[in-house]
């Protein structure tokens, strides 16, 4: 009697420490949300194949980040402010990456990106300069920044150093065109005005 009862016991402890770890499990994906809005991602996937366009999205998705960012700065109406420019600069951060990680994929294949690696260096730099402004502003209180300061930074760092390898990789597209090494397809399409 005694050994079925703690069998019993032992199994509802296991079965709520399961429940309990999913529960933990679930709260930690949510924590973690897409940095696309929905119709951004149907545009992203409607673009798989159009490497022209695609990059453009990605800057043109950044971009609104940190537009959004501005405009929340500057609203006095503003409710908790750090949180939600840290949040802002996650989703940045994370667009930002997957915008260098499609750079990476598109170079693999060998695709003409010429065209939208001059958007992107152009990018880049206002990129960059947002990111110094918010960095550099007088009027946010430290305590404020110390909890998006390590975001920030790393978009920082991120930019900074993807503004070389974006204009290495735009030479060595340049050098590649000329020996007409680059896939075809993506030729043309580089080279046909918008």
């Amino acid at each position: 009697m005694k050994s079925s009862t703690r069998m019993r016991r032992k199994a509802r402890g296991m079965a709520v420490a399961a429940v309990l770890l999913a529960g933990c499990a679930m709260l930690a994906a949510q924590r973690r949300r897409d940095p696309l809005t929905q119709p951004e991602i149907d545009q992203i996937r409607d673009a798989s194949w159009e490497p022209q366009q695609r990059l453009k999205l990605y800057v043109e998705f950044a971009r609104a980040r940190l537009v959004k960012l501005e405009l929340m700065r500057s609203d006095p109406k503003t409710v908790d402010r750090p949180r939600q420019t840290h949040d802002l600069l996650d989703d940045f951060q994370l667009l930002y990456d997957e915008l260098n990680d499609n750079i990476d994929t598109y170079v693999d294949r060998k695709d003409d990106i010429r065209k939208p690696l001059r958007a992107i260096i152009a990018a880049d730099q206002e990129f960059q300069a947002k990111l110094l402004a918010l960095k550099d502003a007088a009027e946010v209180k430290p305590k404020e920044v110390e909890q998006y300061e390590f975001v920030l930074t790393s978009a920082l760092d991120t930019v900074g150093s993807s503004v070389e390898d974006h204009k290495r990789l735009l030479d060595e597209q340049e050098d590649t065109a000329k020996h007409r090494k680059l896939n075809s397809a993506s030729a043309e399409k580089a080279s046909r005005p918008e």
